[in-house]
């Protein structure tokens, strides 16, 4: 939604202020786009997952052992953690982030209250028809 006439006005008074008081900090602030740093935690990801990947060929070569399930396993929960922090990067990176989330919502939530096909509306429909006829 874009924002009204005042607030545009607010936001740039804002704006100004904080180039007034430290133009240092928001140049940098300025210059800086979160992709990059959503970039950086996938390439991070990629990395400690083909960490995870070793880890769990080297304690699959091991003699079996205790040691051989334990280096598997911390392998396998390595990869598992790094995929869910590069999908989660990659998520955000691509604008699906809680806005995304928040946005999507709001249609579903409108939805609901109109007729909804199917076994539920029908389970309702006679659910209120029993407590009509009860009363």
């Amino acid at each position: 939604m874009p924002l009204s006439e005042h607030e545009q006005r607010m936001l740039d008074q804002i704006e100004r202020a904080l180039y007034a008081e430290d133009p240092k900090f928001a140049n940098t602030v300025r210059q800086t786009n979160p992709a990059v740093h959503y970039k950086r935690w996938i390439i991070k990801a990629g990395l400690g997952f083909v960490v995870g990947i070793v880890l769990l060929m080297t304690g699959l070569m091991l003699q079996p052992t205790a040691v051989q399930v334990t280096i598997s396993v911390l392998g396998f929960l390595v990869m598992l953690s790094c995929f869910l922090w590069g999908a989660n990067a990659w998520r955000k990176a691509s604008g699906g982030g809680a806005e995304a989330a928040v946005a999507s919502a709001e249609p579903k939530q409108k939805r609901r209250g109109g007729s909804r096909p199917g076994m539920m509306n029908r389970f309702e429909e006679r659910w209120r028809r029993r407590q009509e006829g009860e009363e």
